[in-house]
């Protein structure tokens, strides 16, 4: 039977060995250690659980000591295992690539030579350094750590200078890259264009709804989606108490504002919780001492800021106040929060209809209706709507600025792919407008 072509092959370039090829693969297995040790320690250190570390400060013992103190500086401990692991993979390169020639005759292989020098040792590298021991690391990180306590300080000392280094310029580079982010930031066109792009038949509409009020939550504005003060209910001070109860009864809100003489001059705001211990109390009981201090906000705040001053504050609603000081209206808690999840309705609350559909082109709405919810129901994002704008925030406000006054019935006017056509006005409002997507540009 012919020999192995694969062993003769072998065994026509192995070379008689001796005490110096013995004594370079001790060498080379103990490096190999080195590394498989320093890269274990990697993921040991950086993956050790909050209940590990507080076990490691519990303790009193030398090396529970030295982790702690590691990971106090966590880039230099970094950096220093870093710089040690590859010292260690570059001697091993080094000193197999001299064995190999020692062991083996390559001369006129070049093909095998390549494939033992570089393939299987970079395979051995990865296997044995890298690996089989960060995956032993993951399930012993807090063994691990303490083994490699005493020689991962000691290597810290070697390396402090060339460590300092990589931090410092690792810094400098971060703060750099800072810089750059903020001319990379992404607008909020293009993340509901990715959205639209990663949606697809599966993605509920309550889910899509949702991640595009998230998007648009910091650009919105306050006054786009408060109560304008015309639908405002608030209390002059001087009712007595027993007209006072009858409104809250009719009205049915927790909280409202209280006025004196106007709107404009709003001196408190009285939660309704804070009478039920006076509910018996006679008509000339001062119930103006149980209103609290109220709390203005300017329109153009935004809805994310506001949010966090009614999280800091404990505050679940605001008067809103304009350039002149004068009271615009009221946002509440439930008017941001439904911004993101939607209309929220409670047992109080009337089912009023604000549009009606005509058809899927068609739709009448309230002249007070906000654009934002005109974009809603007609499943647009408003860009361009938002860009024409000024100051209004109502599809009625929309018109009178395109329009330059005000539309008597059945007027048109005409914006990009739609139509608005005044159906009820009077001399000082546009009280419903009908809107028409056209889809024929010469419509």
């Amino acid at each position: 039977m012919d020999p192995d072509p694969f062993s003769s092959t072998f065994l026509s370039i192995l070379r008689p060995w001796d005490m110096r090829m013995v004594f370079g693969l001790l060498i080379t297995a103990v490096l190999m250690l080195f590394s498989a040790l320093i890269s274990g320690s990697e993921v040991a250190f950086f993956s050790l659980s909050p209940q590990d570390r507080e076990q490691l400060e519990n303790e009193t013992s030398k090396p529970a000591e030295l982790v702690t103190d590691l990971l106090s500086k966590p880039n230099t401990l970094l950096a220093t295992i870093l710089i040690g692991n590859n010292l260690v993979n570059v001697a091993i390169i080094i000193l197999s690539t001299s064995l190999m020639e020692q062991i083996f005759d390559f001369s006129g292989r070049k093909v095998l030579s390549f494939v033992v020098q570089v393939v299987v040792v970079t395979i051995v590298i990865l296997i044995l350094g890298e690996i089989t021991p960060k995956i032993y690391a993951t399930r012993q990180a807090y063994r691990l750590s303490i083994i490699m306590a005493y020689p991962l300080n000691f290597l810290r000392k070697l390396f402090a200078p060339f460590s300092s280094i990589m931090v410092k310029s690792t810094r400098k580079i971060n703060a750099k890259a800072k810089e750059s982010d903020n001319s990379s930031n992404i607008t909020v066109d293009e993340l509901s264009h990715a959205i639209e792009l990663t949606t697809d038949q599966n993605t509920h509409e309550d889910e899509r709804r949702i991640l595009s009020g998230i998007i648009k939550f910091g650009s919105t504005e306050v006054r786009q989606v408060m109560t304008p003060r015309v639908d405002v209910v608030s209390f002059d001070n001087s009712m007595n108490y027993k007209t006072l109860q009858t409104a809250i009864v009719k009205h049915g809100f927790s909280r409202i504002p209280v006025h004196e003489d106007s709107f404009d001059n709003v001196i408190g705001v009285l939660y309704v919780k804070d009478l039920l211990t006076h509910i018996e109390e006679e008509s000339n009981f001062d119930w103006k001492k149980l209103m609290r201090p109220p709390s203005f906000i300017t329109e153009n705040k935004k809805l994310d800021d506001l949010l966090r001053e009614f999280q800091e504050k404990k505050n679940h609603m605001a008067i809103v106040v304009d350039e002149y000081g004068g009271s615009s209206g009221i946002i509440t808690l439930e008017d941001i929060i439904e911004e993101i999840v939607g209309e929220i309705s409670d047992e109080f609350d009337e089912d009023d209809i604000v549009y009606s559909k005509l058809d899927d082109d068609n739709y009448v709405f309230e002249g007070k209706t906000a654009l934002i919810d005109m974009y809603r129901v007609l499943d647009i994002s408003g860009n361009e709507f938002d860009q024409a704008k000024g100051e209004s925030d109502s599809i009625a406000g929309f018109i009178l600025e395109h329009a330059g006054k005000i539309p008597q019935k059945n007027e048109k006017l005409r914006f990009h792919e739609y139509q608005f056509t005044v159906e009820a006005a009077d001399k000082r409002r546009i009280k419903q407008v009908k809107v028409t997507r056209l889809h024929n540009t010469d419509d």
